[in-house]
């Protein structure tokens, strides 16, 4: 399994833990389940920018892998990471977990991209053990080629708040008991055991808001204050979500495919201002757990 922190190079947490690891393996309970370790984007880190050229988490786009005369330093690295570590890399790995971490007040949650009937299975699996919330990123033509999706089976595991750039106990050893809890489901998969739950809770992704602009494309309003921090929480038809730059408060209304409540994620994700993001709508469903997931999350396990 492949254990991947710094995709991000801003984000401090998970790269502190991979580097105590690595001195000390000892440290992490890997279930027996054997591991390897690796940087996303060791120039971002060295240099604790989010990224230098482009995204590394938005780089693995075929159109970008395929293309030779692209050689942005982040796509070169996505090359080079499946090249080493992806199912048909010199050191194939079946499963994959990146390390986030954001300025937005997630907690400790999991981001699942697609309906890969494995990756549920974790996600079921984590939820019903710690009680995590799944944000089902799918189907947004602005936001592609993540990291996970190019192994059989990945999640994020993303946690916060935190500031860019800072290490926090707090973070740290939520992101670790994910991961060891993870590695743990991943062992029961493995030896034919893993029992899941009937249910699986999931936030849909539906799109993304930015703050409202004037003709110019200037803010003229930001979030207001009673929705600050309130990742995972209802946001329903009328009411507040913005002050503009008179103090007026600003409703929320549903575009015409939004139902009339949604649930916002990584409000006020601060890497995401650039994105023209402010944050993301989602739709709270329970889906029934289905028998297949965990078969699935075992099959990925085999060596191809």
């Amino acid at each position: 399994m492949l254990v991947v922190a710094g995709t991000h190079g801003n984000e401090r947490n998970g790269v502190w833990l991979l580097e105590r690891w690595r001195r000390n393996p000892g440290l992490l309970n890997s279930a027996g389940i054997d591991l390897v370790m690796t940087l996303g984007n060791p120039a971002a880190v060295a240099a604790n920018r989010r990224y230098l050229e482009r995204d590394l988490n938005r780089s693995f786009q075929p159109a970008l892998l395929n293309d030779p005369g692209n050689q942005e330093l982040e796509v070169r690295r996505a090359r080079e990471l499946l090249a080493a570590y992806g199912p048909a890399g010199s050191q194939p790995c079946q499963v994959v977990f990146d390390l986030h971490s954001t300025t937005a007040a997630m907690g400790n949650s999991l981001v699942v991209y697609g309906r890969r009937p494995a990756d549920l299975a974790l996600a079921a699996g984590l939820q019903e053990r710690l009680g995590l919330p799944v944000y089902l990123h799918e189907k947004d033509p602005h936001q592609s080629g993540y990291l996970v999706e190019h192994w059989p089976c990945g999640l994020v595991i993303e946690v916060g708040p935190v500031p860019q750039g800072v290490v926090q106990a707090r973070i740290c050893r939520q992101t670790q008991l994910a991961l060891e809890t993870a590695l743990v489901l991943l062992a029961e998969a493995r030896r034919g055991v893993l029992r899941l739950p009937r249910q699986l809770v999931v936030h849909r992704h539906l799109h993304s808001l930015d703050v409202p602009r004037n003709a110019n494309g200037e803010p003229c309003a930001f979030l207001d204050p009673r929705r600050q921090d309130r990742d995972w929480q209802p946001l329903r038809a009328g009411e507040p979500l913005f002050l503009s730059d008179q103090g007026q408060p600003i409703s929320w209304e549903p575009q015409a495919e939004d139902p009339p409540t949604v649930w916002p994620v990584f409000i006020n994700e601060a890497a995401y201002e650039e994105k023209g993001i402010v944050l993301s709508l989602s739709q709270r469903e329970v889906w029934p757990g289905e028998a297949t997931w965990a078969e699935a999350l075992r099959e990925s396990l085999r060596i191809k």
